[in-house]
């Protein structure tokens, strides 16, 4: 199995951030550096980096980038006033997964629990703790990726036919994926099986990326479009749907790629246990429900064109929102690197993130 590294920081203090452009995929590999938050805000914006998982590591590598823009004379206390300006700016450039500004906010009291400790503390110093907490992130991330996909692999059997949808794999995450991971874990231990993947309208993230990572790792896969799961699972054709996730409020229900809940629906009513795999950060317990999540929409020109040819009429109204929501109901279990949530509530979430610390 080979997967790729979508990010990666290069350097210390000084350093920067080179990311894989996923808009090139899959007939360019080309890589973008960003040396400033202005850079990396446009490089999440334009999803040239995406997944939750992966702009969250981008993002705790963004305020090293924030940090280095603020001039050496400054005080601690107008340092960091500056630097949370910029590091609010870097967390609006996508609303709804949750992952970017947990990983600046977890840079950001790090920071500034240190400056409190060491309050003649230089700014040289600070920028090390910084790209430290970064780096910690990073790793976790990986870790995390790696058990999400060893809790999982239990539910992949020899033979099976697997659904997924965007992509949650080495691309979204600083690791080896979410969704993706599981399937990855599942090949390690020697399991066989074959896997369809939705073409993902309109960017076509399965297709793209998602075929293109398989292919890589030598999984059996097939891209269908997206209106062609239902007669699949009809077929029996389909065993298990799973994928990834860009936010998770308090009881269960949970924002993924637009058609996401479609599959669920489909998966519920062919009675396929439908998957979420995802890292516990994707946990927002703040938001109670999916109907409290905010949902990104997308320029109107990623529907009215593929590459430089119009698909619809000039005057036509686009409604683009990015994600949408799966009732928690429609969920068999939701996949983290502490373990399993199955048939997944308010109080099995809490519980199982108290339980693992």
């Amino acid at each position: 199995m080979r997967t790729v590294k979508t990010l990666k920081w290069f350097g210390g203090i000084e350093g920067y951030l080179e990311i894989i452009d996923q808009r090139k995929l899959p007939t360019e590999f080309k890589t973008l550096r960003c040396t400033n938050v202005k850079q990396l805000y446009d490089a999440i914006k334009i999803l040239a980096v995406r997944g939750a998982p992966a702009i969250g590591v981008a993002g705790a590598y963004g305020t090293v980038l924030a940090l280095k823009k603020v001039p050496s004379q400054e005080s601690l206390e107008k340092a960091l006033t500056i630097w949370k300006r910029d590091c609010e700016y870097l967390a609006s450039s996508r609303p709804t997964a949750v992952n970017l500004r947990w990983a600046i906010g977890k840079v950001e009291k790090r920071a500034r629990h240190f400056a409190k400790r060491n309050p003649s503390t230089k700014l040289a110093q600070l920028q090390k703790v910084v790209l430290a907490e970064a780096n910690t992130i990073f790793e976790e991330d990986v870790r995390m990726c790696r058990e999400i996909g060893r809790n999982g692999a239990k539910f992949v059997k020899n033979g099976f036919s697997i659904l997924t949808h965007c992509n949650a794999g080495a691309l979204a995450t600083a690791g080896q994926g979410t969704a993706l991971s599981v399937l990855y874990e599942a090949q390690k231990n020697g399991k066989r099986f074959k896997v369809y993947v939705d073409e993902s309208r309109p960017l076509l993230q399965g297709a793209r990326l998602t075929a293109w990572e398989l292919k890589q790792a030598g999984i059996d896969v097939t891209v269908i479009c997206d209106d062609m799961a239902g007669v699949l699972m009809g077929e029996g054709k389909i065993d298990m749907v799973i994928v990834g996730a860009d936010r998770i409020a308090a009881n269960g229900d949970t924002a993924n790629k637009i058609g996401t809940y479609s599959l669920s629906v489909l998966a519920k009513a062919h009675g396929i246990p439908f998957y979420i795999a995802a890292p516990s950060s994707t946990f927002d317990l703040k938001t109670k429900t999916g109907k409290d999540i905010p949902i990104e929409q997308r320029p109107a020109n990623e529907v009215r064109f593929i590459g430089d040819r119009q698909l619809t009429p000039e005057g036509v109204k686009i409604y683009n929102p990015a994600f949408d929501v799966t009732p928690a109901k429609n969920i068999a279990a939701i996949i983290t690197e502490r373990g399993v949530i199955e048939k997944p509530n308010g109080r099995k979430i809490a519980k199982h993130l108290a339980d693992s610390g």
